[in-house]
């Protein structure tokens, strides 16, 4: 036997305990956003905080009882008791039992109830869940639950679902109520799972919604959503289907339905008699809810990503709602008894724009391929204190042809500056600027950048061609073109470049945007937008004297506000070009506006914030003017209790904020938007 030296033996040991203690120490499953991530560790390893729900089998039996194996963890996957005896906090389970049946799509759920209004007396069926069947303790956290109804008819062939939807309470924490929801798919035969409905992610909700938490917070999937909304299902109140086909495109649509242009608003009336009003609602996506692709994401992974482009009666007319496919009313006078025949004239994708096709009927104009582009470039900036800047620029369509300057309908080079925190800034009509033979053109601007001018400033390029798509025809029309924005920086004193400090991320809008394009088209980049949406900026010059006095646009103020719409005590209105008043009381976030992230970039909402910033003229707030970091917090904070808190904690000195909502105080902003 070999015998090893004890101190190489001890030293290998001692790697080996500290290698193991590196690998076994957990890492937190919460983050900052999370009011688990600031208990101290005791608490957290006492309450175990969190909520995961998982089916671990299903079966029916040939009496027709049904089973469910499910596992109730914390998120690091550590056993819960659903009792709350051994561990804290009750743990609420409700189930679900659904089929496809042969030849169908949607589900049909075992489970139902006869619903009947108190407004009206109608009654109606609703497909709908139970809780009150027996549980049987398999395993530390692991439960085997038998639905108290049995099923009968069963079609043991055909694709099964079993779903759970749970809440755990942890108020007594502090730590409100957890949720979670999940299912289990398979055929009761024990063959193979070949028909399944799975048309839209629960992912690409949450792009938007932050996530999905509906009838109180539990129902967090689309899958579970599915089992039950389905065409089963109709609210006795209203008489409104809420099959997810229908419902889900009338509450996007809300506003756009021609039903509720017409008058009639689309509600819906859930437990309670609590009324549910979408007449209001406006798609956030380019094109609104005729954007099919918004929702219907290519490459995610839906096993029916394609489902929108097989036409159907309840879907479409779910938007088109007035369409009477029984008389023919509005569908070009054809009735249409049943959806055999409704791809024979609305195919997925034809040959032209605004044609019946699905996908041509429904692109947003400003995407179609027929667009020949504008591509900006913007090459350099000769400039310095006390002289106009001269700006080299190109443009192009999509293949790279020239497009002169002069042929554009609108152009304009914006000049701002600092880009320490803008607070000028003009625009000029560079169509005239001459140019070389390569495409690339000059323009000195008429307004010399200021003598006393430090650091960097910025330009930035807009515009678009009106092109006429489908010319000569009955459906011919003008569509802009517009080119993305480009915004270039530079040293006006011979310093470093110093480029504006970046807030959000244009691509973070266009998730719920899509496509952002503002002010007709020509603003589509948030680098462009800051440029004129800066502290000093109001409506002074669009809203009337009887509206008086104006408000801030500068950015952070304007996009917070109205985002926070819905939510705000107070009058909320721009007045844009023409002086048309554009109010933002309505607008609803989808969103938990307390996920700073869902906007925001590289923590640039923590404080403090960086020095030197401006004030922000605010003639219509509390306090006018107001400091950048209360600018930024009483957008949404709008009360005037809090404009006096941020007023008590400001003196000539500055803001004093980051002492109580810095990154490590009790009060961060990260602790204070925990959920």
């Amino acid at each position: 036997m070999t015998r090893r030296p004890v101190a190489r033996l001890l030293a290998g040991s001692a790697l080996f305990i500290l290698t193991a203690g590196l690998v076994s120490a957990p890492k937190s499953p919460f983050t900052s956003r999370d009011k688990a991530a600031y208990l101290d560790e005791k608490t957290v390893n006492f309450v175990r905080p969190g909520l995961v729900t998982k089916i671990q089998s299903a079966e029916i039996g040939t009496d027709g009882t049904v089973r469910a194996r499910v596992k109730i963890t914390d998120p690091r996957g550590l056993p819960l008791d659903r009792l709350g005896v051994t561990t804290p906090g009750t743990v609420a389970l409700t189930f679900l039992a659904a089929r496809i049946p042969a030849g169908e799509t949607h589900y049909l759920s075992y489970l139902t109830r006869t619903q009947t209004s108190t407004i009206n007396g109608r009654s109606a069926i609703q497909a709908t869940g139970e809780n009150n069947g027996t549980f049987r303790l398999v395993a530390e956290g692991e439960y085997e639950y038998t639905f108290s109804n049995r099923l009968s008819n069963v079609d043991r062939a055909v694709t099964h679902t079993v779903g759970v939807y749970s809440s755990r309470t942890l108020t007594e924490f502090d730590l409100g109520t957890n949720y979670d929801d999940d299912v289990f798919t398979f055929v009761p035969n024990g063959s193979r799972v070949t028909v399944t409905r799975d048309i839209i992610k629960t992912e690409t909700c949450n792009k938007c919604h932050d996530p999905l938490a509906l009838h109180g917070g539990p129902r967090r999937s689309v899958e579970v959503c599915i089992l039950c909304h389905q065409p089963q299902t109709t609210d006795p109140d209203t008489g409104n289907t809420v099959d997810m086909t229908v419902m889900i495109h009338k509450i996007h649509s809300g506003a756009a339905l021609p039903s509720v242009r017409a008058g009639t608003p689309y509600r819906i009336i859930g437990n309670a008699n609590s009324l549910h009003d979408y007449s209001e609602v406006g798609f956030p996506a380019l094109g609104g809810a005729a954007n099919c692709a918004a929702c219907h994401e290519q490459g995610k992974g839906a096993a029916q990503q394609d489902a929108f482009l097989k036409p159907s009666r309840a879907a479409c007319g779910a938007c088109h709602d007035d369409v009477n496919f029984a008389t023919g009313e509005g569908h070009v006078n054809l009735p249409q008894p049943n959806d055999s025949r409704c791809g024979t004239c609305h195919i997925a994708q034809g040959e032209l724009d605004r044609d019946a096709s699905i996908i041509g009927s429904h692109r947003p104009l400003r995407q179609s391929p027929a667009l020949p582009g504008t591509v900006f470039e913007l090459h350099s900036v000769d400039a310095a204190a006390g002289r106009a800047p001269t700006v080299t620029f190109s443009i192009k369509d999509k293949e790279g042809k020239v497009i002169p300057p002069a042929q554009m309908d609108r152009l304009a080079l914006v000049l701002a500056g600092p880009t320490s925190d803008y607070s000028t800034f003009v625009s000029e009509d560079p169509r005239r600027a001459e140019g070389t033979q390569d495409g690339r053109y000059f323009w000195t601007f008429q307004a010399p950048i200021p003598a006393n001018a430090k650091g960097s400033f910025s330009v930035g390029i807009e515009g678009y061609r009106n092109v006429t798509l489908l010319p000569g025809t009955t459906k011919q029309v003008v569509v802009r073109d517009a080119g993305n924005n480009k915004v270039i920086h530079f040293a006006v004193d011979g310093s470093r470049v110093e480029e504006r400090r970046k807030i959000v991320d244009t691509a973070k809008c266009n998730a719920c945007h899509s496509y952002l394009n503002l002010h007709g088209d020509n603003r589509n980049q948030v680098e462009m937008c800051v440029l004129c949406h800066n502290p000093t900026q109001t409506d002074a010059a669009r809203r009337p004297a009887a509206q008086m006095p104006a408000e801030s646009i500068d950015f952070r103020s304007m996009i917070h506000k109205i985002h926070s719409g819905l939510e705000l005590p107070y009058r909320y209105s721009i007045f844009g070009f023409g002086n048309t008043e554009i109010n933002f009381n309505h607008v609803g976030y989808p969103g938990d506006r307390r996920n700073c992230s869902t906007c925001h970039v590289n923590g640039s909402e923590q404080l403090p914030l960086r020095a030197n910033l401006q004030q922000v003229n605010n003639p219509r707030g509390v306090l006018n003017p107001v400091g950048p970091t209360a600018a930024a917090c009483t957008s949404c904070h709008a009360a005037t209790d809090a404009a006096s808190h941020a007023l008590a904690m400001t003196t000539p000195v500055g803001e004093s904020c980051s002492v109580c909502h810095g990154p490590n105080a009790d009060f961060s902003i990260n602790r204070a938007h925990a959920r």
